[in-house]
């Protein structure tokens, strides 16, 4: 490959990287603040059994936090990434599960949660965002490491792991 076009990766592979994990940062932290709301909102969705609404609630924020700042900080970055892919697919299946079932609730991704009569019109656009974003995450679990990254203060490659 061209070097300038692995240049290219790893500047498209650090901006991805700040962009889905400040995401994640900023949705986590918004739930950690609310933790009644985030449980409130995995209950809406009626698909996890009563006894695992709540730690689901409580656990998913921090994850989420979690994720973005190994993403924005370059830890780990693949596992991250295949993690934050992981997620993405579970909340396009969880929203396109109430828009099949006909149940209008706020997705909850930013806080809140719960009924909405208004939120149907809104899963194309949650939908299409959560593919944009498991798609830049789906990159970045592909992608070479980029220059700024903590990966390549902790995990430099040698002449015995090779690397680019």
């Amino acid at each position: 490959m061209p070097p300038r076009v692995w240049i290219v990766r790893e500047w498209v592979a650090l901006v991805l990287r700040l962009v889905v994990g400040g995401v994640w940062i900023v949705a986590g932290a918004l739930k950690v603040l609310e933790p009644a709301q985030s449980v409130a909102a995995v209950r809406a969705y009626q698909i996890l059994p009563s006894d695992l609404v709540s730690p689901v609630g409580q656990l998913l924020p921090v994850v989420e936090v979690v994720i973005g700042l190994m993403l924005v900080l370059g830890l780990l970055t693949r596992a991250a990434a295949v993690a934050s892919a992981a997620l993405f697919v579970v909340f396009i299946a969880g929203i396109v599960s109430v828009w099949v079932r006909g149940i209008n609730i706020d997705c909850g991704c930013f806080g809140g949660g719960g009924a909405n009569p208004d939120a149907a019109s809104q899963y194309p656009w949650e939908i299409a965002r959560d593919a944009a974003l498991l798609a830049a995450s789906l990159f970045l679990a592909w992608a070479p490491r980029s220059r700024v990254a903590a990966d390549n203060v902790l995990f430099r490659p040698t002449a015995v792991t090779g690397g680019p």
